[in-house]
């Protein structure tokens, strides 16, 4: 039986999974992007390349003097069953309840040709077994329930070929490939996936390497320049002193005007060249809330925070963070300077793909800490401000609303890829 010589080759069919989701199962494969390692966006191809070995049950069904009904039936069974085969092997992490349901629509398949067509189609349970190995091996415990799935499978094979009175050997041929190619494709998968990690941390690692070269750039940036301006500003403001001593006279005054130009262009280059440091060195809420506790311990409030901070720092979108970073500076800043607290507490809430940061106090009212706030220009408004760029939301009250004491500040930030 020629089908029975797809044993080893169908094992090579071992799809690359190493794209991002889409949201079907025949979505455009070769348009997704390449990680190293995983294979290459044609594996759609060779993946599907092995279903040329239907072609010798198909050409048997016009060996025969049977109708067209029964021809048309044949051929409709193998053409559902590739066109179902192809993506739910290629493309199974896409939707994985899909892909476990077309799983069963190919088995579905493979029953009704063996029942209908005899033992000529018997071999479509190595593509069944080859589609199980992929499939159920995604997600926990994926490795042995495809473990199981495959056992099934071969069950079902060895039922299906007695149903259609297969020859020992042919049976035996079969029955390798059944659960070989099966156990193969798990190890495919496997190492898919292991390879697809090694790609993801290697990017984490450039990530991390590009960061600390930011830093160090940031570094060099404040400490080559940012002395060389200080001392341009001080000496400028001392000759300028000196110079108010000696007798008036218009050319005193215009070296008085220069020296004053000179000092207000090295402030605000100073100013500049740290508002360009504070750009490159990303803020975190692991760092804030270090520097939060040291700043709280030294105005003498007691501090309650969340492990959290630490922990999940680091694990979602950046950008994100830094949001929450720069509210938790200044929500405990306002707590030093305006709230007159005897102890903060600090926690960190995710819910339904939102993050909040909530820092509390027990100390004035939420009425009094908002204008004092407000009189100094930013605060409150600078933190509502950052974070209606990032689509969050600020929110303020009374931590102990029955009695109006204590201030509550709540930061919400939408995040779309949290990873617990």
């Amino acid at each position: 039986m020629a089908t029975k010589g797809l044993t080893d080759e169908a094992a090579t069919a071992a799809p690359d999974h190493s794209h991002e989701a889409r949201p079907g199962l025949f979505g455009n494969a070769l348009n997704l992007r390449h990680v190293p390692g995983t294979g290459s966006p044609w594996r759609w191809f060779f993946s599907g390349v092995w279903l040329v070995y239907l072609i010798q049950p198909v050409s048997d069904l016009f060996g025969h003097d049977h109708g067209v009904l029964w021809i048309a039936g044949g051929l409709a069974i193998a053409i559902a069953f590739c066109v179902l085969y192809v993506p739910t092997v290629a493309n199974s992490d896409g939707r994985p309840g899909l892909a476990r349901a077309s799983l069963v629509a190919l088995a579905a398949l493979a029953a009704l040709a063996c029942v209908v067509y005899g033992q000529g189609w018997t071999a479509l349970w190595i593509y069944v077994s080859a589609a199980t190995g992929m499939v159920l091996t995604n997600g926990p415990n994926g490795r042995r329930q495809a473990l199981r799935g495959i056992l099934v499978v071969g069950a079902f094979y060895v039922f299906f070929s007695w149903l259609s009175h297969d020859s020992a050997e042919d049976f035996l041929i079969v029955l390798l490939p059944v659960l070989l190619i099966g156990l193969a494709m798990i190890g495919f998968r496997l190492q898919m996936d292991l390879m697809r990690e090694l790609a993801q941390a290697r990017e984490t690692v450039a990530k991390l390497a590009t960061n600390e070269e930011r830093l160090r750039l940031a570094r060099d940036m404040h400490d080559l320049t940012g002395q060389s301006l200080s001392v341009i500003t001080l000496k400028s403001e001392l000759a300028a002193k000196r110079l108010g001593k000696l007798p008036a006279s218009a050319e005193r005054d215009v070296v008085l005007g220069d020296l004053g130009d000179i000092g207000r262009v090295s402030r605000q280059t100073l100013h500049d060249i740290r508002e360009a440091v504070s750009g490159y060195r990303r803020p975190t809420l692991a760092i804030e809330a270090i520097t939060a506790q040291n700043a709280l311990d030294a105005a003498g409030i007691r501090l309650d925070d969340d492990a959290g901070l630490t922990l999940r720092s680091g694990t979602f979108d950046a950008d994100a963070e830094a949001v929450l970073a720069w509210c938790l500076r200044e929500a405990v800043t306002n707590v030093i300077r305006h709230s007159g607290a005897k102890a903060c507490r600090i926690r960190l809430f995710d819910r339904d793909r939102e993050l909040s940061l909530e820092v509390s106090d027990d100390g004035r009212g939420p009425a009094s800490q908002q204008a004092a706030s407000a009189n100094r220009g930013t605060g409150l408004r600078g933190m509502s401000e950052r974070l209606g760029t990032a689509g969050g939301r600020l929110s303020l009250g009374a931590a102990d609303p029955g009695r109006g004491h204590g201030f509550k500040l709540t930061a919400t930030v939408p995040v779309d890829h949290y990873d617990t």
